[in-house]
């Protein structure tokens, strides 16, 4: 058994997981990074589904009531309750070339983030054991009274995450706490993303509350810049 079958088993096995095809959620975002990029963020309850054996999600209530998102690596659109496009764009990240922390995003942009991201967030730590991700454990991390376990992860250009190389802390119980990463599509800042309040849905163990904030230099998270909030209930899987 290695680390990471152990960290799978702890969030619920690796059998279980591919024993599901979808999760679906109801989310409430918030954070600072929205205003950054010239957007708004109410904070409206959405709904989320996400693919578990597939790179795909969609979010409804994106913009509109009746619209909602469909994201693939290769493609984001936004779509209407009865089929009907209302944008798309083919290739998407090729959009974000030459993009800084303020550049401002239109609805294409920011879908395709949200797509990429909660895909990323609802499949850790099962991404990891994907085909063609290569993971090596890395130094210890001292957080307060508790030794983390750190496994760093070097994605394939087939996955669309937020950057090729990202680390994940896991606790003494080997549950995830904290998903290190930059943020490529916005100019590559260091990301800390802090995570707590798990809970089981049909066997899957997965936090409920999420907060991303800036790193600072001594690789902490600086709490006084909280650029994403992610608050997740009514999970399930099917």
């Amino acid at each position: 058994m290695t680390l990471l079958d152990d960290i799978l088993g702890a969030h619920g096995g690796l059998d279980r997981w591919k024993a599901c095809q979808v999760i679906g959620a109801t989310i409430v975002t918030g954070g600072g990074f929205w205003a950054m990029k010239g957007l708004e963020q109410d904070s409206e309850p959405r709904k989320i589904m996400v693919w578990l054996q597939e790179k795909r999600s969609s979010m409804t209530r994106f913009g509109d009531p009746d619209w909602h998102t469909e994201f693939t690596p290769d493609r984001i659109a936004i779509v209407r309750s009865d089929g009907m496009l209302v944008a798309e764009r083919s290739a998407p990240r090729t959009s974000f070339a030459g993009h800084e922390l303020a550049t401002p995003w239109d609805p294409l942009h920011r879908a395709y983030f949200n797509g990429y991201a909660l895909w990323t967030y609802l499949t850790t730590p099962f991404l990891l054991a994907m085909p063609g991700v290569q993971v090596t454990e890395q130094d210890s991390w001292k957080e307060g009274g508790e030794t983390w376990r750190v496994l760093r992860a070097r994605f394939p250009d087939s996955v669309a995450t937020h950057s090729a190389i990202q680390d994940f802390f896991f606790g003494d119980d080997l549950l995830l706490r904290r998903h290190d990463y930059t943020v490529d599509v916005a100019g590559g800042f260091g990301a800390v993303h802090l995570v707590s309040d798990y809970v089981e849905a049909d066997g899957i163990l997965l936090p409920t509350k999420r907060r991303a904030y800036r790193k600072g230099a001594d690789q902490r998270p600086v709490l006084d810049s909280l650029m994403v909030s992610i608050d997740i209930a009514e999970v399930r899987f099917f």
